[in-house]
């Protein structure tokens, strides 16, 4: 039997939108001689549905998807992911795959094990399944079904066992010839080298080769790589789809291709550039916009943020702002003129010296006797803040913040200032990543200018500033985050590590302190293992405090 891949990008809620491409890959899938064609995880309501869930409505538009999805697929089986009542005891809601042919269910699987971890939150939403895992039978193969994170408590693997159940060990019992895959599984650097060295872990314990089907696109915070794939029996990737796109195969179960020659290692800077183009351009189009604004300071992280949202979405629809203050440079003003000629958007002056000077004004009396400090400064970031949002309102269009995961830590960002924004693109790209990123954009020809990247890092909200006046060196914040943030280490284990206990201190303090500023950011998108927002969860009123 030949088999589809099918690796499409879904819309949370839009049922039709969903449905039609369901649709239109079945009528390809049948053209291929296929009998069975494969979709991702919670395919017909888009993932991650959230609180959506909560809505009898969407249950019942669910409902109706299903049914047309069972008629429209005529001489095919196709396998999708939806939701089901649950009519028992526990939460009201199956994440389940169903498979369908010619009007009818011919079979109904309840994910079994339910992540609650990191950015996942199914088990607010959804029951377990409770019954055995048994294969079904079609066209002479026993065809075992799996969703996503059933695959991820494989013994042997090398995370730590979350469950008590292991639904691989319980197929492989039934000696199935394949294993279908429904997946959802967020990217994150290094994602799919842990990917296939799971795949190689189930496939070896089933004896089976594994179809693994998995959402590509961006929805919210989250962006889904695709990279759906196929292995053998031993493990060995034999299919592999094209990531951070949709695409589509086919696999033949009476001609299985060979192993794939060796994947080399991952180019994490270019994946991670190809996740924030797919991220930027979903998010900004599946919120209904089709142009952005941006405050472009001269400085490498707004430059970042241009030319990743060109690549999203076009020259045509971007437009490069610059705010000069009476402390912008005169180089900061050209490079980002330069920047704006070479990605050729458009681009707009508008000072805000008067304004700033206005503001002072107005505030004299309250700030008499007292000397400047960073409330001025912050004034001037504000002023920012509304200019761009200004824009936004009337120009309708999305504003993309530029503060990177550093600065974004430490709170070194303004409140209704440089946070202002629909979307922060870079919010989980450490500095240093930044200037990788840089360099990749570069790699060809000059588009972000060479000036930008060797210059000193500054906010120049002041004369003579630069990020470094009270912050140490990015290559030491940025270890110093990752251990913190995303590995969850102590600042006792960070300093035995080697790094200055005083400056360990003055960073996890600032980290700590900077929680109330990030609940109020903009959603950004996460490429890390640990990114700020949905998947990190810290109270902003508490008093604890780690050695």
């Amino acid at each position: 039997m030949k088999i589809a891949l099918c690796q499409i990008n879904t819309t949370v809620g839009d049922f039709n939108g969903n449905a039609e491409k369901i649709l239109t890959l079945l009528q390809k899938a049948k053209a291929d001689g296929c009998g069975l064609a494969l979709f991702p995880e919670l395919t017909l309501t888009g993932y991650p549905a959230r609180d959506l869930l909560n809505r009898s409505s969407f249950l019942e538009e669910s409902q109706k998807t299903l049914e047309k999805i069972a008629q429209g697929a005529q001489d095919i089986v196709a396998v999708v992911g939806t939701i089901l009542e649950n009519k028992g005891s526990g939460n009201p809601l199956f994440s389940a795959a169903v498979a369908v042919k010619d009007g009818h269910i011919l079979y109904t699987y309840h994910k079994t094990l339910l992540p609650n971890y990191d950015v996942f939150d199914e088990a607010r939403y959804f029951a377990p399944s409770n019954q055995p895992l048994t294969p079904f039978e079609y066209q002479g193969l026993k065809i075992g079904v799996t969703i996503c994170e059933d695959i991820w408590n494989t013994e042997g693997f090398e995370t730590q066992k979350l469950y008590q159940r292991d639904p691989i060990a319980e197929l492989a019992k039934h000696q199935p010839d394949i294993i279908l895959n429904l997946s959802a599984s967020p990217f994150h650097a290094a994602k799919l080298a842990a990917r296939r060295r799971l795949l190689k872990t189930a496939a070896e314990k089933t004896n089976a080769p594994l179809l693994y089907c998995n959402l590509v696109g961006g929805n919210d915070e989250l962006i889904f790589d695709g990279n759906s794939m196929v292995t053998d029996t031993s493990g060995n990737v034999v299919q592999l789809c094209r990531g951070f796109e949709e695409d589509y195969l086919v696999y033949d179960t009476s001609n299985p291709p060979k192993p794939l020659p060796a994947a080399s290692s991952d180019n994490d800077i270019e994946t991670i550039h190809q996740a924030l183009v797919l991220g930027t351009r979903d998010y900004v189009r599946k919120c209904g916009f089709e142009k952005v604004l941006i405050g472009l300071s001269g400085g490498i992280d707004s430059a970042l943020v241009a030319a990743i949202a060109v690549e999203a979405l076009g020259p045509e629809n971007v437009m490069g702002v610059t705010m000069p203050s009476p402390f912008s440079s005169k180089g900061s003003m050209e490079d980002s003129g330069q920047l704006a000629k070479t990605l050729g958007i458009e681009f707009k002056k508008i000072p805000i010296s008067s304004l700033f000077e206005t503001a002072l004004k107005n505030f004299n009396a309250f700030f008499e006797g007292k000397p400047a400090d960073t409330t001025e400064e912050n004034i001037q970031a504000r002023l920012r803040g509304l200019t761009l949002m200004a824009l936004s309102n009337k120009l309708n269009r999305l504003v993309l913040s530029t503060g990177n995961k550093s600065e974004i830590a430490v709170g070194y960002c303004t409140l209704y200032g440089d946070m202002c924004g629909g979307l922060a693109v870079i919010s989980d790209v450490p500095k240093v990543m930044v200037y990788q990123l840089a360099m990749y954009i570069n790699r060809n020809r000059e588009i972000i200018p060479q000036a930008t990247i060797t210059k000193t890092p500054s906010a120049e909200l002041r004369p003579h500033q630069t990020d470094q006046d009270s912050l140490p060196p990015y290559e030491i914040l940025d270890a110093i985050l990752r251990l913190y943030v995303e590995e969850n280490q102590s600042p006792s284990q960070i300093i035995k590590a080697g790094f200055d206990g005083a400056i360990v201190g003055d960073i996890v303090k600032k980290i700590n302190q900077n929680e109330y500023k990030r609940r109020q950011m903009a959603p950004g998108l996460k490429v890390t293992g640990k990114a700020f927002g949905m998947g990190r969860r810290i109270p902003i009123a508490q008093k604890f405090t780690e050695k």
